[in-house]
Formats: C-alpha cells, sequence, structure tokens
C-alpha cells in the first residue's frame, strides 16, 4: 500500500482490477483504493504477471503492506521469484475525514518545513491579448485559458530551477526528474485535493488545456489514478475565480514549493514612464528554506513573469 500524502498511515482496497494469472505493464489499473478524497485507481509499476493478491477488497492496510505479488514470465509461473507490487495509494486520515486528512498534512507542513514567502505582480495584458487572437476563430470549448500559461510559464521556469523542483527526502533536497505540476482542485462536497500533470512543460498549450480540463473533471468525479496523486514535484494553487487577489500556499510534502496565482484585475502600472490601466495578476512563491532561499525564488519568480510576457515563447 503506497502513500499519497505525507501523513498517510493506510488505505483501504476497493476492489482487484485484474486476477491472479494476469499479463500486467507498467502503467496498467490494477486495483481501486478508497481515500478521505475519493477513489484512487492504482498503477503498476513493474512488467510481468499478476501471481497472487495479498489483500482482500474491504480490507484496510498500513501503508508499505504487500498488495499483490508480480513476477516476469508467463502465467502460471511458480511464486517463488515473485516481487511485492508497487502501487500507489491514497491520501490522509463534524471535521469531516478529508478535513481531518487536510490539517494533518497542513500542520505537518508548517511544523517542519521553514516557509519564506516573495510576491510578484506581473502584468498579463501581453498575454491576455494573444490569447484573444489565438482563441478568435475557435469554439468555446476549444479556447486557452489563462491558467493554462501560467501552468506552462511555472514549467518551464523549472526546468533553470531544479532545486525547486524536488522532494524532501531523508533530510535533503533531491530534485526530480520530470515536471510533474501538481493542481490544487477544490472539490464539490468540500475540502481539495491536488493531482499532477505529468511532463508539464513538455506539454503545448492545447495539450495542457485539456489535460487540466480532464484532471479537474476526473478529480471532481472520484476517478483519478495513483501516480497523479503520489508524482507531483510543484503545486500551483489559485483563487483568482473565488475573487481573491493574492494567495500564499502551504507546501505539501515532500515538494519543497508552490506557486501561486490571484485573480486577474485591472491595475495601474508604469509603461514607457506613463501610468497606465493594464491587466496584471499577483504570482507567490511558498518555498521550503531548507532546499532554496529567497534569492533563488525571486530569479525564479522574475523567470515565471518574463515567460508570461512572452507568450509566443510558451
Amino acid at each position: 500500500m503506497p502513500s499519497l500524502g505525507a501523513d498517510m498511515t493506510a488505505g483501504r482496497l476497493v476492489q482487484w482490477l485484474k486476477a491472479p494469472g494476469d499479463r500486467v505493464a507498467r502503467g496498467d489499473l490494477i486495483a481501486e483504493v478508497d481515500t478521505d478524497k475519493g477513489a484512487i485507481e492504482i498503477e503498476v509499476f513493474t512488467d510481468g504477471v499478476l501471481v497472487k493478491t495479498l489483500v482482500e477488497p474491504g480490507q484496510k492496510v498500513p501503508v508499505g503492506t504487500p498488495l499483490a505479488l508480480i513476477q516476469p514470465g508467463e502465467a502460471g509461473a511458480a511464486p517463488g521469484a515473485a516481487t511485492p507490487v508497487a502501487a500507489a495509494p491514497p491520501p490522509p486520515a463534524e471535521l469531516s475525514p478529508m478535513r481531518r486528512a487536510i490539517a494533518a498534512a497542513m500542520a505537518k507542513s508548517k511544523r517542519e518545513i521553514p516557509h519564506y514567502y516573495l510576491s510578484t505582480t506581473i502584468d498579463l495584458t501581453p498575454a491576455l491579448e494573444w490569447l484573444a487572437a489565438r482563441n478568435r476563430d475557435r469554439p468555446p470549448a476549444a479556447r486557452l485559458l489563462p491558467a493554462a500559461l501560467q501552468l506552462k510559464a511555472v514549467a518551464l521556469a523549472l526546468r533553470e530551477f531544479p532545486d525547486l523542483n524536488a522532494w524532501w527526502v531523508d533530510d535533503r533536497p533531491v530534485p526530480q526528474a520530470g515536471i510533474h505540476v501538481g493542481v490544487a482542485v477544490s472539490l464539490r462536497a468540500g475540502g481539495l485535493i491536488v493531482p499532477a500533470i505529468h511532463d508539464a512543460d513538455r506539454c503545448g498549450l492545447d495539450d495542457l488545456m485539456r489535460s487540466l480540463d480532464d484532471l479537474v473533471r476526473r478529480a471532481r468525479g472520484g476517478a483519478l489514478r495513483s501516480s497523479e496523486l503520489a508524482d507531483g514535484t510543484i503545486t500551483v494553487t489559485s483563487l483568482g475565480d473565488r475573487g481573491v487577489d493574492a494567495v500564499w500556499g502551504i507546501i505539501y510534502p515532500p515538494q519543497v514549493a508552490i506557486v501561486g496565482f490571484g485573480r486577474i484585475v485591472a491595475r495601474p502600472l508604469v509603461v514607457n514612464r506613463q501610468v497606465v490601466a493594464r491587466s496584471a495578476v499577483t504570482a507567490s512563491l511558498s518555498g521550503d528554506h531548507r532546499a532554496s532561499d529567497g534569492h533563488r525564488g525571486g530569479l525564479f519568480l522574475a523567470r515565471v513573469e518574463q515567460l508570461l510576457q512572452e507568450p509566443d515563447r510558451l
């Protein structure tokens, strides 16, 4: 039973999606696990044959408990050389179960992570004009939103700041190979969940927009995969649609940074030595001072700002 949160201790198996004797490949869905934030589909992380299941549906087991045995070879091979399945699990356990999970994770973050906070105001006028031209002949369902540009700018900037695209593991920062941007999604029943878009820096804007729409839809419908909850390397949160001017997030362990965007509003800015009304957004960074510092964080936000003002480069 793998962990989808730093404070998760156990998960409950809902059902097996494969049976003993079935061949499985990396990425196949093998089981469904119940969590405080909904049912999560568990993926296989090795190729081979499912030899034996070790946990029955309905059973709740601690994180780290082997769920099944998989071994390379054909169906019917002896189980002696089988290796435990490395599945990927759920998040942590009125307050409601979800609120308790969020409370535990955020309290742990604030206790253990020395946060620092930075913010900057970004002129989004060029980006919004570019979006308007790009969307002009598109049907509403195919139009790009500013969120896609913000996610892509963060992902591209992380290529130059691997110390912010990292996990804190065993008292040291471990830079991650892929840039998997977690997106904070509010759930209709209350609470939130942070699934990730894998390799966001490699996605074109249209693909990124489709991935974002799909992720939000499945998050609210309880149809996420375990890797989408376990693999995030940084989180982006936006409360602009709630009328919030700025947000300073709490880091989600084991990540070492979270980026926030507020609402886009008309503000007086100086352009060519004149004060003019421009569309602007407040971008923030909450960083783990063990893994980076304000100097690096400031350079990172400046790079995000530069990319957002040059939308053709996204």
